[in-house]
């Protein structure tokens, strides 16, 4: 039986998150949610170093990134929408009213965007453009925070931008309890400043009011939501709600104390947007929710990070390796990684110069595609003590010299987890009431694309991997 499905990406949540947040509130909307549901635990089909930047194209289009050959923001990726289209693009083209809801590479949009129930672009798009015209509005707000609120939380915000939002509220679907819970947050920063980590959470929640909104107004046949808001607690405060994964905590009871709740806290948030989904559903019982992760998270070092290395002045680090202005762009990607694009010739040129440069006596690491795009990769942790700790033409330089920065991290939190591929899959049907077992099969993450085609009523290309996924009555 065709069905209609949200698939609701909640980026790099694996069973263990899920599991902990259940036991502590038992009677949620989560719980009850999940005793309804089929549910699976997903195995990344990527090999190397595992980033989400990955792991969802391999989701969305139902081959490995060895395939799809999608590996960083901002690379271009029409070769692989040729080859290898993600889903909605797939249900799209077959007649499907489809709705975007900022999944990873979803920008830039495509030039028939108007012909989708909604289309909202990734965090990472290039501007603002989104159909319905009035989603611009709320892009452009989540774009400059987005920019502004890297490693650090920016404390300032974007007024004009915050203007035109609140007074497109209405239009957006925004909700009066949000802005209630905004104000509620602002004045728990005077009380307690470390809470400014939870403004990430609320470009999600804000996001997701918006994706309510035209899920409720169009109604399509698939729809997308993604939110990382999870996965960015996870990474920083891991060793606050875990302290005992580690041999070794190098961070002290205060900061413990202080971070504890910011990772139940960010699920918290995720149980209310599965919560609206879920009565969604149930009052459209055509409906299914998808709730997925592209891989998962787990413990890794527990070390304070005091300073990490950021390319703050794209142009100066470009001047200094010999590309002139106007010969490369700049694309989006999240710190610390820097991308850059330099077309024909001048790529070899500044690929040479680029195996020059080093820090910490190793070189820097990078990536490289055909048509000349770049991913350099800094982080590196702790380095304010060095005063030239960059290898370049023979001799050795500060960072400023080459456009870098050891960033102060205001929570002091590295990465304390990091990726596996395990990850979650969970099915909910409001057709199918019955308990489920608690079983969770093993599968990969390429079936979970035949399987949303396949429940949409579209047959999936056969270059997918046959699935085994269940409970799609």
């Amino acid at each position: 039986m065709t069905r209609k499905i949200v698939l609701f990406e909640l980026n790099e949540v694996p069973w263990r998150i899920v599991d902990d947040h259940v036991a502590r509130r038992p009677d949620g909307a989560l719980a009850s949610m999940l005793r309804r549901s089929a549910q699976y635990e997903t195995v990344a089909a990527d090999k190397g170093h595992l980033s989400p930047w990955k792991t969802w194209p391999s989701v969305h289009r139902g081959v490995p990134d060895e395939r799809h050959l999608i590996g960083d923001l901002g690379q271009d990726h029409a070769a692989a929408d040729a080859a290898y289209p993600p889903v909605w693009q797939l249900l799209h083209e077959r007649g499907a009213r489809v709705g975007v809801g900022g999944s990873l590479h979803s920008s830039p949009p495509p030039a028939d965007m108007e012909s989708y129930a909604f289309y909202l672009p990734d965090a990472f798009a290039a501007d603002e453009r989104a159909h319905p015209p009035v989603l611009s509005t709320f892009q452009a707000f989540n774009l400059a925070m987005s920019r502004r609120s890297a490693r650090n939380v920016d404390s300032s915000v974007s007024w004009s931008r915050a203007a035109r939002l609140f007074a497109s509220s209405r239009a957006l679907g925004i909700r009066v309890t949000t802005y209630g819970a905004l104000a509620a947050q602002l004045a728990a920063e005077r009380r307690r400043p470390e809470r400014r980590a939870r403004r990430r959470t609320f470009q999600a929640v804000l996001a997701f009011d918006v994706f309510m909104a035209q899920l409720e107004r169009s109604r399509p046949d698939f729809s997308t939501f993604f939110s990382n808001h999870v996965a960015s607690a996870m990474h920083r405060y891991w060793a606050a709600t875990y302290p005992t994964d580690y041999d070794e905590l190098d961070l002290d009871d205060d900061w413990t104390t202080a971070h504890a709740d910011e990772l139940p806290w960010a699920m918290d948030q995720a149980e209310t947007m599965l919560a609206r989904l879920v009565a969604f559903a149930d009052a459209h019982p055509e409906y299914q929710v998808w709730t997925a992760s592209s891989m998962g998270q787990r413990a890794t070092m527990a070390q304070a990070l005091e300073t990490a290395v950021y390319l703050v002045d794209l142009a100066t680090f470009m001047r200094r390796l010999g590309m002139p202005d106007g010969c490369w762009e700049s694309r989006p990607a999240m710190l610390p990684q820097t991308n850059v694009v330099v077309p024909g010739a001048l790529a070899s040129t500044f690929e040479r110069e680029l195996m020059k440069v080093q820090l910490v006596d190793q070189p820097l690491r990078y990536r490289r595609t055909d048509d000349g795009f770049f991913a350099m990769d800094l982080g590196h942790a702790n380095m304010h003590h060095r005063p030239t700790p960059v290898r370049y033409g023979g001799g050795r330089h500060p960072l400023a010299e080459f456009g870098m920065k050891a960033v102060e991290i205001e929570d002091r939190s590295g990465t304390t987890a990091y990726h596996v591929p395990e990850g979650i899959l969970a099915v909910y049907d409001p057709r199918g009431m019955e308990a489920r077992t608690t079983d969770r099969p093993r599968i990969s993450t390429l079936e979970i694309a035949p399987a949303l085609l396949s429940g949409c009523g579209v047959a999936p290309p056969s270059y997918m991997a046959r699935q085994t996924i269940v409970g799609r009555g």
